[in-house]
């Protein structure tokens, strides 16, 4: 495994009194990461615990050597980490132009680190086509490719990215795939979230498996494409082609 970048130890996370995230260590270097899991195995509250959004996490989340569990959302963003939440989390009624222009003035503009407005239009053309359309009204595809862009003008040195391939026709993931390849080649670290297996290993070699709150194995992606059986276990279904 290369450098860690990324430390997670123990991490600890609460719902009122159900126990969500129970002892969850892992390490994220250079090299993409993939975790994956069946729905409501607590992939999407990690990734809140590692942003600073939920409150009840108890443990160690280190970034570059520097703790971050307790500190406010934004600071955890200011530190160098990305997110892509599920669901996309945009507002309808703003273009793609102002919701990049929200972030990029929020940063102090287009002049700040490697990423512009737009070269996130130069990775996602598409977008450039529809600037001015409201994120309400763009399609499901052209949503996660915002939601990235948007992630991606905090110049993140990680990025994690929640169930981007949720809702998404195949053809739409092959284009979301590349893009993402794209920015591992570039030298963006990527923890990737995912119930697509498919879309998991053709990111990441290395694979975390979550079930009931816990990394229950680490894989690599030849092996867990490799074994029905694996994927019957903890996904509950085979990977598809």
């Amino acid at each position: 495994m290369t450098e860690s970048l990324l430390k997670v130890s123990e991490l600890n996370g609460y719902y009122g009194r159900a126990h969500v995230l129970q002892d969850v260590s892992f390490e994220v270097g250079s090299e993409p990461v993939a975790i994956i899991g069946r729905n409501g195995m607590g992939k999407s509250t990690l990734c809140l615990a590692l942003m600073g959004l939920l409150p009840s996490a108890k443990g160690s989340v280190s970034f570059a050597g520097e703790e971050l569990l307790g500190r406010p959302p934004y600071t955890v963003a200011e530190a160098g980490l990305g997110f892509v939440p599920q669901g996309r989390r945009l507002f309808p009624s703003l273009t793609v132009a102002e919701h990049l222009r929200l972030v990029s003035k929020g940063r102090g503009g287009d002049g700040n680190g490697r990423r512009t407005v737009e070269r996130a239009y130069e990775l996602f053309p598409r977008l450039a086509e529809r600037r001015k359309t409201g994120a309400g009204n763009l399609s499901g595809g052209e949503q996660q490719m915002l939601a990235i862009a948007r992630a991606l003008l905090l110049d993140p040195k990680l990025l994690i990215m929640d169930e981007p391939s949720e809702g998404l026709a195949p053809a739409v993931i092959e284009d979301l795939l590349e893009a993402i390849r794209g920015l591992s080649a570039e030298g963006t670290a990527l923890l990737l979230v995912e119930q697509n297996l498919g879309v998991a290993v053709a990111v990441a070699k290395r694979q975390l498996v979550m079930v009931a709150g816990r990394i229950a194995a680490e894989t690599t992606a030849e092996e867990i494409e490799n074994d029905p059986e694996a994927q019957r276990r903890y996904l509950g279904v085979e990977a598809q082609a």
